[in-house]
């Protein structure tokens, strides 16, 4: 069994909502396919794709668009297909698309930002983050000079996964890993989550989903429950709301642990190590 078909359910789990984030679609550092295999072990009422799914900044320089992306957004299109409700709330790299914002087209609304009631009641504000982001927001010439800098970073990260793929680990996020290390990224992230939750707490939000940071986290921020989905760049989560409102974040590389240590103990139990539903 590979790595690539570790953490993936082997049939649809039927959820309430699925929430994502930060895909850039048309970059060389989008997990397409990683993205396309999670999304096929889900059946979800409603689905959120909260910014950033499609690169614009990127795609402006040039064309990148392998068979992959494509695939991340026919499997979308069926989803909404088969019934699902999908809200794309636009982020700064997709922000071409703000001009078109409440575009409806069957199941499929395009919108700045979102409210979502919870199974249990809790009033969620569903927005990129970008809004929040006082270097994106004032001072555009160096939210582009950090993306180049993020890039390089990236390339790195993929070329260790290339490696660690070959020797038969798992996905492992080395660019996450500084951000988490790296003082000024660790304020940039706190300053951000409390001016997001400062706003929930003025609009009366019970809590906020959101992106934009790339940093994939549920916590309370004083009253205000903070979720943020992370991205399938760096981190490769999601956020799932379950049938009675719990709300848990999904982890790519935790899900492929989980599923290669049950491998392991039905193989030393002399079973295959067959896939169940996690």
């Amino acid at each position: 069994m590979t790595h690539a078909e570790l953490g993936k359910p082997s049939r649809k789990q039927r959820v309430r909502t699925l929430w994502i984030s930060d895909v850039h679609l048309g970059t060389r550092d989008c997990q397409a396919e990683r993205l396309s295999q999670f999304l096929k072990g889900y059946q979800a009422d409603r689905i959120y794709l909260v910014g950033d799914i499609i690169d614009g900044w990127k795609l402006r320089g040039g064309m990148y668009w392998p068979q992959a992306h494509t695939n991340v957004i026919r499997r979308l299109l069926t989803m909404s297909k088969r019934g699902t409700d999908v809200i794309y709330v636009t982020g700064n790299h997709d922000e071409f698309l703000r001009r078109y914002s409440k575009l409806v087209l069957g199941n499929i609304q395009l919108v700045d930002q979102a409210e979502h009631l919870t199974a249990d009641g809790r009033r969620l504000l569903v927005i990129h983050g970008d809004q929040f982001d006082v270097i994106t927001r004032y001072h555009r010439w160096l939210a582009f000079l950090g993306d180049s800098a993020y890039e390089i970073t990236l390339t790195l990260n993929r070329w260790l996964n290339h490696w660690r793929a070959r020797y038969g680990y798992g996905y492992w996020s080395l660019s996450a890993y500084l951000k988490h290390k790296v003082k000024t990224a660790v304020n940039f992230i706190s300053d951000f989550e409390q001016a997001i939750a400062h706003e929930c707490v003025k609009r009366g939000f019970h809590g906020v989903v959101c992106g934009h940071i790339h940093h994939a986290e549920i916590r309370k921020v004083g009253e205000v429950d903070y979720l943020n989905c992370g991205d399938w760049v760096e981190s490769c989560t999601a956020l799932i709301e379950h049938w009675d409102g719990s709300i848990e974040l999904y982890r790519l590389a935790d899900a492929q642990a989980s599923e290669a240590r049950r491998v392991a103990e039905l193989e030393s139990l002399g079973e295959p190590g067959r896939q169940v539903r996690r």
